[in-house]
């Protein structure tokens, strides 16, 4: 049977990029003290359980964070990039002895276009346009360090086939312009296969729109900051618009195909071709590399659960003996050993449960991929049509009041049955309040790792009556966690303090190791 034409150019791309890997002749090289990275790294651990991220974000989170930071405090940008890749590489975020000394004229070229457009960018929310363009400049230095040439194909891959087969429903066409549609593919397309932030993805429009952004001279640059504000709201309309959420969720239900075609392209590109003809041996390979993804899987949500149950854990524990016992003794002075403890174990037990309880796969889901698989790698007649439907205006009248005064009864009665199981198991006020915060939260994580975790799912969930009634109540629950979530993002205090009066002067503690420790071996070297 014959490669698919997106298979094909699939291919190349892997190729080069296997290419890519082969060892270089020998280059200068960045290297860091091995004491001053120990100190530093062990920092960026603790700092990885508090700010904890999921973990394809790890060192992009990082990398944002540092590069925010150092441009904040930095008076002179002209030296920045060595002295940025130095304090990564010493966390931990980059090999030792492993990056080029070349890379610090590339980032530094980075560096300069960024500081370059946030200058000279005016509109009245120019701070947030900053914050923004710092944001999308850390993503740029993240994917020139992890060359995401193999991403980039699968994500332009799967985008081209998508286009072709995914259409709004015919009465909605006209909702809706085909250039737009295309964009929104694009997008969802890059948060299913990879799960890419709204900054990385922001980044990719910017390059789309505008050709001329990754060159290196600032004078192709001159004529963006005039319409840059104009250009994020666009983006920004992309990213939060309602109808790419229908987009995502049909086509998160279709890449698992693309990724396992991707994982066995990798193993040996230029061996791909031969695989490909023997049937038997192909499926078996997408096999090894079907269960070898869902066992990677199982790893991360395993991980995600011990994380986010110990972030739980440990935050309560703090607002217990922080905020409840002592209101409970000393002002209430009605303190319940055996509530207190309840108040504890319950939340971070309850995401555990719902972590643990979730199902991964199936062998009936492993045939259908397998089959989707076959479809897109070889060639073929038969094209599916997939039609979303764009999402229907808020109504008002009568109906539109009975269901929203619904939802509200339901938001009180959730609430309100768990409030009333706590007065009974005598919990103080201020520890119901605590308690249902931490509830909502945990109900809202544990939601999101569940669906995280059925991410090799491509079968449609069938949900029961009892399913249905339980989401029926739960979802108020959900969507405060889900409030809350947002707004302890952006107001966190804790990050705030660990960033401005901690993380800055710790790190000129480290440099000052390291340069006291290269001098040490400096007048060693004297003495002979």
């Amino acid at each position: 049977m014959e490669l698919s034409k997106g298979t094909k150019k699939l291919l190349e791309q892997y190729q080069l990029w296997y290419q890519s890997l082969q060892p270089k002749e020998a280059q200068a090289v960045l290297s860091v003290d091995t004491v001053a990275a120990s100190v530093a790294s062990f920092y960026e651990k603790i700092r990885g359980v508090v700010d904890w991220r999921e973990e394809h974000l790890l060192r992009k989170t990082a990398v944002e964070r540092i590069f925010k930071r150092r441009v904040l405090f930095a008076g002179d940008h002209k030296d920045f990039a060595e002295a940025f890749l130095q304090e990564l590489i010493r966390g931990g975020h980059l090999p030792n002895n492993r990056i080029p000394v070349s890379m610090v004229e590339t980032v530094q070229t980075i560096v300069n276009k960024y500081i370059f457009l946030q200058e000279r960018v005016e509109s009245k929310d120019q701070k947030d346009i900053k914050d923004w363009l710092l944001a999308i400049g850390a993503c740029e230095i993240e994917e020139v360090l992890s060359n995401p040439r193999r991403e980039r194909a699968l994500i332009e891959c799967m985008s081209e086939d998508m286009v072709s087969q995914v259409f709004l429903r015919e009465r909605d066409e006209k909702e809706l312009s085909d250039e737009d549609r295309k964009l929104h593919i694009e997008v969802a397309v890059q948060k299913a296969l990879f799960k890419l932030d709204d900054a990385t993805i922001s980044l990719h429009l910017l390059e789309k729109f505008y050709p001329q952004w990754k060159g290196q001279s600032t004078e192709a640059l001159s004529t963006i900051p005039a319409v840059m504000p104009f250009t994020r709201k666009r983006i920004e309309k992309l990213l939060h618009h309602p109808v790419g959420e229908k987009f995502y969720q049909l086509i998160e239900r279709l890449d698992t195909p693309y990724l396992l075609l991707g994982d066995v392209m990798a193993l040996d590109p230029n061996d791909f071709s031969r695989l490909a003809v023997a049937s038997a041996e192909f499926e078996e390979t997408l096999r090894k590399a079907y269960h070898a993804r869902l066992k990677k899987l199982e790893g991360r949500m395993g991980r995600a659960a011990f994380f986010s149950t110990i972030s739980v854990f440990l935050s309560k524990v703090l607002i217990a003996l922080s905020l409840e016992i002592p209101f409970d003794k000393y002002v209430a002075h009605e303190f319940n050993p055996k509530a207190t403890a309840l108040s504890i174990a319950i939340p971070p037990l309850f995401l555990l449960f719902l972590v643990l309880t979730v199902r991964s796969s199936s062998e009936e889901n492993l045939q259908k991929v397998l089959l989707e698989t076959m479809k897109i790698t070889y060639e073929t007649d038969r094209i599916d049509r997939y039609e979303v439907a764009f999402p229907r205006r808020k109504k008002k009248g009568l109906v539109s009041f009975i269901v929203k005064a619904v939802y509200l009864a339901t938001f009180f009665i959730s609430f309100g049955a768990v409030a009333w199981a706590l007065t009974k198991l005598q919990f103080g006020v201020p520890s119901i309040f605590i308690f249902l915060f931490f509830l909502s939260l945990v109900a809202f994580a544990g939601t999101k790792i569940r669906q995280r975790s059925r991410e090799l799912m491509i079968l449609e969930q069938k949900e029961g009556f009892l399913a249905g009634l339980l989401d029926f109540f739960t979802l108020p629950i959900v969507q405060t966690g889900k409030w809350f979530s947002g707004k302890l993002a952006r107001y966190n205090v804790l990050i705030l303090m660990l960033n401005v009066l901690i993380e800055a002067p710790f790190q000129v503690f480290v440099e000052f190791i390291e340069q006291l420790r290269n001098f040490w071996k400096e007048k060693k070297e004297e003495i002979h």
